[in-house]
């Protein structure tokens, strides 16, 4: 009887044994169990600084506050090796593809305009002739996304949520509002400097054809007046701004009745219909599309749903600046200093409205820009300037002498040369023996690099880097048939301001910070590329990523 049960009390210790060692194995070698339901933050903001250089992080830091730029980078994940992969670096593409993942060469904004074969005309990114304005009596309101040819991320937000989540796009510039909140969104505002209001557009199938009472409410108190009242004088002595070049230079450009491009900058002798032009160009804009964003946020109560909601608001001010005083000007320094407590008072905004952890953002730019050649010419750096529609009125002569046709080459937008194609079929020129002839008048132009057919890239001996970014930039019924491209330090303008939209990396090297939720701190040096932050996006909503995404998922920002 004792032998008898000291066996089962063996086969039952062998058959816990058993169970155990069949537990254990599960609980190491299973798969982690998925979340049916994950959480997700109340709003994601993404925040495009327009011409924001990766530099002026780091910059200005010494006087930044603890509130803006310093806490983004102390609070967050900086991908400090963020570039652009395509060209043109402007405006429409760069916003565009942070919101798309994707690159001309697909989504088909090639640039803020471009020569569309289909029309035989020069088109503007988001003209549309179908819609009204709605918010004033101009025609600053005949916009939509209707020329984008691909989703959003934002898009895709809606359609993985059965279009409950909303999506709001805000910029003074149309294009940017209106191309990253893309096709579904709820709304999309921008600054109409005719009327001094933020308007829409009935694309957006507002009740009535009129503006949400709180835009109108907005719109009422006409702020402009009250932001300009103050003209725009350095925040600190002007002596002080150490990393910028003297105040007074002939290659700065100037404000309306100013004599000189110096501080203090006065507004108060303008008309009303310039200090609506103004404020677009002061830092005072920057603070004017951040209290928008706010009404924006409580007027809609975003993050309040079951639902993440989506806030898409690009700064422009910066560009403006930007091309007229340019990157070393203390002007650019000034700017950044006040957006830096823009950014500071909107975060904490944010902070009281959801909650420092129940919202995700992000802040990037579109593009960066390069420094005004007289400038580089002071300090033996090499430098110019050349005129694309100036060398195409050049070629344009040579070309009437040989075939006796005038006027075929018809756009110069985005470093590229159109020719004029029904008058090449009307008389029998063939394009590649136009081109042929144009290319050797080209290569004796200084500052001219590089020139080639486009359609023959691929043949085409270029760097890796340029090669795939031009690539990346052809959609053919909406670019030209010559590319160019100019050596550094040259740009396409005059003898005053500057510009971007090149390879090179002072017009490709971005900012791209991340904070809140989801968001663990660090930085990474990789390289990654702005196509990457509509997948990461999409990656951490548990939603699909745009319909034309090339981008990848930057895995380090996530906790």
């Amino acid at each position: 009887m004792l032998l008898l049960s000291l066996r089962k009390l063996t086969i039952m210790r062998r058959l816990l044994l058993a169970v155990l060692i069949f537990q254990l194995s599960f609980i190491h070698f299973a798969a982690p169990a998925q979340t049916v339901n994950p959480s997700k933050p109340k709003l994601v903001v993404g925040i495009v600084i327009d011409q924001m250089r990766w530099d002026f992080l780091y910059r200005y830091a010494d006087r930044y506050t603890d509130g803006g730029f310093k806490r983004l980078l102390r609070e967050g994940f900086s991908c400090e090796n963020t570039l652009l992969p395509y060209t043109p670096t402007v405006t429409a593409c760069g916003h565009t593809c942070i919101y798309t993942g994707s690159v001309p060469a697909i989504h088909g904004i090639t640039g803020n305009n471009w020569w569309d074969l289909d029309s035989n005309r020069r088109v503007y990114c988001t003209e549309d002739s179908s819609v009204q304005t709605i918010g004033s009596n101009t025609g600053a309101g005949f916009m939509s996304p209707r020329n984008l040819l691909v989703t959003t991320v934002s898009d895709e937000l809606r359609l993985a949520t059965n279009f409950k989540s909303k999506v709001i796009g805000i910029a003074i510039k149309d294009r940017g509002a209106i191309l990253p909140a893309g096709h579904s969104a709820n709304a999309a505002y921008w600054y109409d400097d005719q009327s001094g209001n933020w308007v829409s557009s009935s694309y957006y199938n507002f009740p009535e054809n009129q503006l949400p009472s709180w835009a109108t409410e907005f719109n009422n108190k006409k702020l402009v007046d009250s932001l300009l009242a103050s003209n725009w004088n350095t925040l600190y002595p002007v002596e002080t701004y150490t990393q910028s070049t003297q105040d007074n230079k002939s290659y700065e450009g100037k404000f309306p009745g100013e004599l000189s491009p110096t501080f203090p900058h006065n507004f108060s002798k303008l008309t009303e219909t310039q200090k609506d032009t103004t404020i677009k160009s002061v830092p005072q804009g920057n603070t004017f599309t951040l209290q928008f964003a706010e009404a924006a946020i409580e007027g809609e109560n975003l993050g309040m749903g079951d639902a993440t909601d989506f806030l898409a608001i690009s700064c422009s001010s910066t560009d403006y600046i930007g091309h007229q005083f340019g990157p070393n000007s203390i002007e650019n320094e000034d700017d950044y200093l006040r957006l830096d407590r823009d950014l500071a008072a909107f975060f904490k905004f944010l902070d009281s409205k959801y909650g420092s952890g129940n919202y995700l953002l992000f802040l990037s730019a579109d593009h960066g820009v390069a420094h005004i050649p007289a400038f580089l010419d002071e300090h033996n750096i090499p430098n110019g300037f050349l005129s694309t529609p100036a060398i195409a009125y050049y070629l344009n002569a040579f070309i009437k002498m040989k075939f006796g046709l005038s006027d075929m080459i018809v756009n110069t937008d985005n470093y590229q040369l159109t020719l004029n194609h029904p008058r090449m079929d009307s008389a029998k020129i063939s394009r590649d023996k136009l081109i042929d002839y144009i290319l050797p008048l080209i290569k004796k132009i200084p500052g001219v690099a590089n020139e080639f057919d486009i359609q023959k890239i691929n043949a085409t001996t270029l760097p890796e880097v340029q090669k795939k970014m031009l690539s990346n930039g052809y959609y053919e019924k909406r670019c030209g048939d010559i590319q160019l491209v100019f050596q550094p330090g040259w740009i396409d303008g005059g003898p005053s301001g500057t510009t971007h939209g090149l390879w090179n990396p002072y017009d490709a090297h971005i900012p791209l910070v991340w904070m809140g939720w989801g968001i663990k701190q660090g930085a990474t040096n990789r390289e990654v590329y702005m196509t990457d932050i509509a997948p990461t996006l999409a990656a951490m909503l548990h939603i699909q990523m745009p319909n034309g995404c090339v981008g990848r998922v930057i895995p380090e920002v996530m906790k």
